[in-house]
């Protein structure tokens, strides 16, 4: 009787079988890279059309730059994992504003301004919006992939709600970043401010019905308020040119 192997795979070698898993595997994660993209490809267009004086080299950097803060934050949040004694709704505000939404706003935070500080733009960068938001998805994009790895359903869901989340919540911190040194009061509460977006979204998204809707508005109101601002700054450089 043949085994589960070949009736899955055929009556091939093992080593036929294990590179075709291999395979398998390999064009699943490049779709959940390249499905997890589809945001980036908008904003890069989006930059293009605009005119907007974004390098693509810088761009590529920064979006690197943004995924590169994915395992800071998973660190931390490792280091975090402990149990709260008082637990129910106590442990899930923690758990959902402070392990999730604040190291991953911090981690982002300080990759930003190290960022900065090697392009040595820290505090006269006037991209510091727009530069928050490629790096905000550039860690999306790296998250995205990890969750639908485990799980395809939530995939485009993460790609329509998070992506442009943490894109918002990228562009407040890098302007937190940016501002450091000239104004770190202000800048704390920039960084704080998007931890609590970041924190609220995840909070709404995890309950059933209309509430998670309520995360899909959110989502959307500050997405639109960072185009906004994006725009604005731009245009201020575009008249100083002028």
């Amino acid at each position: 009787m043949p085994s589960f192997d070949q009736l899955a795979y055929g009556f091939y070698p093992k080593e036929k079988s294990d590179k075709m898993l291999s395979m398998y595997g390999s064009w699943v994660l490049l779709s959940l890279l390249l499905i997890s993209s589809i945001p980036v490809i908008i904003v890069f267009a989006w930059f293009r059309i605009a005119k907007y004086k974004f390098l693509t080299v810088r761009f590529l950097l920064t979006l690197l730059a943004g995924a590169a803060a994915f395992f800071p934050a998973l660190i931390l949040q490792n280091l975090l994992n402990f149990t709260i004694p008082a637990g129910g709704r106590l442990y899930f505000f923690y758990h959902v504003f402070v392990r999730i939404a604040f190291t991953e706003e911090l981690s982002r935070f300080l990759i930003l301004i190290a960022f900065f500080m090697i392009s040595s733009r820290i505090e006269k960068d006037k991209k510091a919006a727009a530069t928050g938001l490629v790096a905000g998805l550039g860690f999306a994009i790296i998250e995205n992939a990890v969750y639908g790895a485990s799980n395809t359903d939530v995939l485009l869901l993460r790609t329509v709600t998070a992506a442009p989340l943490h894109a918002a919540c990228g562009s407040r911190v890098g302007t937190a970043a940016a501002m450091i040194r000239s104004n770190p009061v202000l800048s704390l509460m920039r960084l704080i401010t998007a931890a609590i977006i970041h924190g609220t979204y995840n909070f709404m998204i995890v309950r059933q019905g209309i509430i998670s809707m309520v995360a899909v508005l959110i989502t959307a109101t500050v997405f639109a308020s960072t185009i906004m601002e994006i725009r604005m700054w731009n245009k201020q450089e575009e008249n100083l040119l002028h």
